[in-house]
């Protein structure tokens, strides 16, 4: 055996494998690209080698074998491949030959499709019912899938109006929308079940299930682009009408398919359409471009896997391989660490990629990535590229498995990962640098400490000076700082002064509240400050401990316990508590409360008191505050222009007290 022909057995093996793993498991192990690539090779070595050209080869044929678990079916009418083209000179050269083999010097005219990455399909009608419906397989046999095909909505199972043929194949894509596929992925996670690396391998999975009700379950669709075998109808001499007779029969067509006068016009179709590929609600991988004229096509013939009147014009590829180098945690704004790939720089898309989210560990440990793995990467259209897959078969035996980092990169706090969530995250979040501006705004905010007039912006302005890196540092500044800021004079800046001055005195709750531990909303914090009445309660408690408190289950408290765990957020409530910031001591009462634990709900305008100042004050004395009117209302209070919560509770026979009953009660509650 020769050197070449050892090569060209080589790339045909190779390929083989690729097209079973592709075409028959649904699970390819490269990238599209990839293939092409060897795919190409072996042409131009073959154009070279004609001799050498075998009737196996993966050039001489379409797709790979049929399952052997369905029934085979043999297409009356060969279903070919399509030759591709990747650049407007192979768009041109394409026109060339067509207009020379056809001794032909006009204009010609050609339909536009979008070329849909799906499955292909063959539907057969007899006497407009229909009665097969098979896969395309390796282009002379394919599967039969008809069980799986009548589930789907698209795919009429009889032909409506007049003049239908007596038997007609109509030839298609059977695919899944972006959404579908989203929304598929999202259910199988959450049901443990398998999930399908891209929209293509889900339509192809699901169509070729042996139960139909697995395919029922599935958003697939369907879009007719040709004719195969027929009898007893004339059709037009012209391809795009015969698809606008498949659409009055009720046969779907892509909306997007356009019939043009000119080979510059086929490439400006194809420019438009890039420029919306992302906004449709299907992959597409390129457009596909066919003469028009029936009896041309039949003058021009076709070549042993492709007919020579059509055109696959390829988009940039979207995806690629290249090697995981190493793994980084970045910690967001709320704590959580996103791994992110920093990877060998390979060009996909026309854009040179060399970082991809990995989202949380447990992607990484459903996909099996390892640091020196070579990957499959994605990226569609202005999405962050993806990691898609591990090419197993390329593992290095130095590959390291990737763990969780104990402490958190940027102020090595704990890290830490509650079951059940599949985001680890950051306990320092009072003093970690990427959490800080959240922090602080948070803090500041009018339900937390409520410092009036320290808003994002100025928060912003104070951090990119340095005047301020943490909360505890909102009550270090001074006029001179405040003073120097943009659009900041003497009386503004006394102002901020004079509220963070105020905000000192505030509440338990609230205080709580303002540390934004991770899930503690204000009624947490409320209930909290009612059960251990003081901080130091609250800080030293464990995680049983904080069990016992309303509405606080195992992860809150788990959060808790890990926030108060932490020597840097600890520092900073000491410098706030050393800032001069307090609260009145929580007192138990023994006399009578008609608002505790009861359901309250407040429509209107008082006059006296803000809405939140009534929420905190009835919330203080243990009352539930809720949205909405229903049978287990306890009270409404309602103030000027209440609206339609007032009938409902009229109609519910709901006490309803205005303005005066609640200063009254209230009162009366706190007195000793």
């Amino acid at each position: 055996m020769n050197a070449i022909t050892a090569e060209l057995e080589q790339l045909r093996e190779l390929l083989r494998r690729y097209n079973y793993h592709y075409y028959v498991l649904d699970n390819p192990l490269v990238p599209d690209a990839e293939y092409d690539r060897h795919y190409q090779k072996l042409v131009a070595l073959e154009t070279v080698h004609p001799d050498s050209i075998t009737s196996d080869s993966p050039t001489q044929r379409v797709g790979g074998q049929p399952l052997k678990e369905f029934q085979q079916v043999t297409h009356q009418i060969p279903m070919l491949s399509l030759t591709n083209a990747f650049s407007n000179e192979e768009v041109n050269a394409f026109a060339k030959r067509l207009h020379e083999r056809l001794d032909y010097h006009q204009h010609l005219t050609f339909t536009c499709e979008p070329k849909l990455d799906g499955l292909a399909v063959t539907l057969h009608y007899e006497k407009g019912e229909l009665i097969l419906a098979a896969t395309r397989g390796d282009g002379v046999n394919g599967e039969n899938v008809t069980h799986n095909a009548r589930t789907i909505p698209t795919i009429p199972l009889r032909l409506m109006g007049d003049m239908i043929p007596d038997y007609l194949e109509v030839r298609g894509e059977v695919y899944m929308s972006k959404i579908g596929f989203e929304n598929y992925n999202k259910k199988a996670l959450k049901q443990g079940k398998k999930t399908f690396a891209n929209p293509r391998n889900a339509a192809a999975g699901s169509l070729r299930q042996l139960d139909p009700k697995i395919a029922a379950e599935r958003p697939l669709s369907f879009y007719c682009y040709g004719i195969g075998y027929y009898k007893g109808f004339k059709f037009s001499n012209s391809h795009f009408q015969n698809l606008q007779q498949l659409k009055n029969w009720g046969i779907l067509i892509n909306p997007e398919s356009m019939r043009v006068n000119s080979i510059e016009e086929c490439i400006e179709y194809y420019n438009q359409l890039s420029l919306r590929r992302n906004q449709l609600d299907y992959e597409i991988d390129g457009v596909v471009y066919k003469l028009d004229d029936l009896d041309f096509q039949s003058l021009v013939g076709n070549i042993a896997k492709a007919p020579r009147w059509a055109l696959a014009h390829k988009f940039p590829t979207q995806e690629e391989m290249t090697k995981l180098k190493k793994i980084e945690f970045q910690v967001g704004r709320t704590g959580v660490l996103t791994p992110v790939a920093r990877l060998e720089p390979v060009e996909v898309a026309g854009v040179t990629i060399s970082n991809a989210t990995l989202h949380n560990m447990d992607e990484i440990r459903k996909k099996d990535i390892h640091v020196g793995d070579t990957v499959i990467i994605r990226r569609a259209g202005d999405v962050i590229p993806e990691v898609v897959k591990v090419v197993e078969h390329l593992r290095p035996k130095e590959a390291l498995a990737i763990d969780l980092p104990a402490k958190c990169p940027d102020c090595y706090s704990d890290v830490t990962l509650i079951e059940g969530e599949a985001q680890a995250r950051c306990t320092g979040g009072l003093f970690c640098p990427a959490q800080r501006k959240q922090a602080i705004i948070h803090f500041a905010s009018r339900k937390a400490m409520d410092v009036d007039g320290l808003g994002k912006k100025l928060i912003e302005q104070l951090i990119d000076k340095n005047l301020i890196n943490n909360i505890a540092d909102i009550y270090d500044l001074n006029l001179t700082d405040l003073a120097r800021l943009e659009r900041m004079g003497e009386k503004s800046a006394n102002n901020i002064l004079e509220a963070i001055e105020k905000s000192k005195t505030t509440t338990l709750p609230r205080f709580l509240f303002a540390l934004g531990i991770r899930e503690v909303g204000e009624i947490t914090a409320f209930h909290l400050a009612q059960h251990f009445k003081n901080l130091s309660a609250v800080m030293h408690a464990n995680e049983e401990q904080l069990e016992q408190v309303t509405d606080i289950g195992i992860v809150v408290a788990t959060h808790i316990r890990l926030f108060f765990k932490q020597k840097h957020n600890l520092e900073i409530i000491d410098r706030l508590l050393n800032a001069g910031i307090h609260w009145p001591e929580i007192i138990e009462t023994e006399h009578a409360n008609p608002f505790k634990d009861k359901k309250i709900v407040l429509t209107g305008a008082l006059e006296n008191l803000s809405r939140q100042q009534a929420k905190q004050e009835l919330m203080s004395l243990g009352a539930k505050i809720t949205n909405s009117i229903s049978k287990t209302t306890d009270y409404l209070v309602a103030g000027n222009n209440p609206g339609s919560k007032y009938n409902k509770a009229q109609e519910l026979n709901i006490p309803i007290l205005n303005e005066l009953d609640l200063d009254s009660l209230i009162k009366n509650s706190k007195k000793t």
